[in-house]
């Protein structure tokens, strides 16, 4: 049984790219006979208001969507912790106190997630009374893997590799995990069998098939979708403010009607598809 998820954070309100999102998923599970989760993703420390998940819940019904919840990530924290000490003890994570002013001051590449960190803190032990992120050394970690792929519904058959984003935090000095490791864990923990997310994510599923290998995680399958863009061909998003479903609900916009345009394609003025 196909088993998709629609996963957004409460640190701000839906926009139109979020029901794009939910509704690909949505109907995957539906047309194949499978299940739909929302998992609410709340451990973005004080950006994180528990008020927006009561608001995701009336956004989707009102989209005519259907689901099944499961625990919120702020449950599972343990799992987090478990995972990270696994690969402490396997000598694959680093801690790191460096900030991004940091590693910008170095000039370092650039890689899919901005600036690539230059392993100034590699090597490093560990001191519980210094504030520290914990880094994937990735080098390390792809030493004893050899060739992984993974697949993906629209661009089929991917070998992964992580190196281009260097070695990515997977604990975060203010947060228990990393959206790579969390993520990763959470998929596996709800029986995820069809990840659909944006096209914008489709590199970092490189990071998560590692992870996937290194934990002994099973291994679904990826759909990346096209992604809605803006008047500038931005990717809509909270911090650039674009309007929200809530708003449009409280407006009496009809949430079917708009579902409906959206699986067709047919986007209010201003509003493309990524691949378009």
């Amino acid at each position: 049984m196909v088993v998709t998820r629609f996963a957004p954070s409460p640190n701000g309100s839906l926009h139109l790219g979020h029901a794009f999102s939910a509704i690909a998923a949505h109907d995957i599970a539906q047309e194949r006979g499978g299940r739909f989760l929302l998992r609410i993703e709340d451990i973005d420390g004080e950006r994180s208001m528990p008020e927006k998940a009561a608001e995701f819940r009336k956004d989707l019904a009102w989209l005519g969507l259907e689901w099944e919840e499961v625990p919120a990530q702020s449950t599972r924290l343990a799992n987090y912790e478990e995972a990270a000490q696994y690969l402490l003890h396997e000598g694959l994570l680093y801690p790191c106190t460096c900030t991004r002013k940091d590693i910008a001051a170095r000039n370092p590449r650039m890689g899919p997630e901005g600036a690539v960190y230059p392993g100034t803190c590699k090597g490093q032990s560990l001191d519980p009374d210094k504030p520290a992120a914990l880094r994937l050394d990735v080098d390390r970690a792809m030493a004893g893997l050899g060739e992984l792929s993974w697949e993906d519904e629209v661009g089929g058959t991917q070998i992964a590799d992580p190196r281009p984003f260097g070695d990515v935090v997977l604990v975060r000095k203010d947060a228990p995990a990393s959206y790579h490791l969390a993520a990763t864990l959470d998929d596996a923990a709800d029986g995820v069998t069809l990840v659909t997310r944006g096209e914008d994510l489709f590199s970092s599923t490189h990071v998560h098939r590692v992870l996937q290998e290194l934990l002994g995680l099973p291994v679904p399958t990826w759909h990346h979708h096209p992604i809605l863009l803006d008047e500038e061909d931005e990717k809509l998003a909270k911090r650039r403010c674009s309007p929200s479903l809530a708003d449009r609900r409280a407006a009496g916009e009809d949430g079917r009607a708009l579902a409906r345009q959206l699986r067709m394609g047919e986007f209010p003025a201003g509003i493309t598809q990524s691949n378009a």
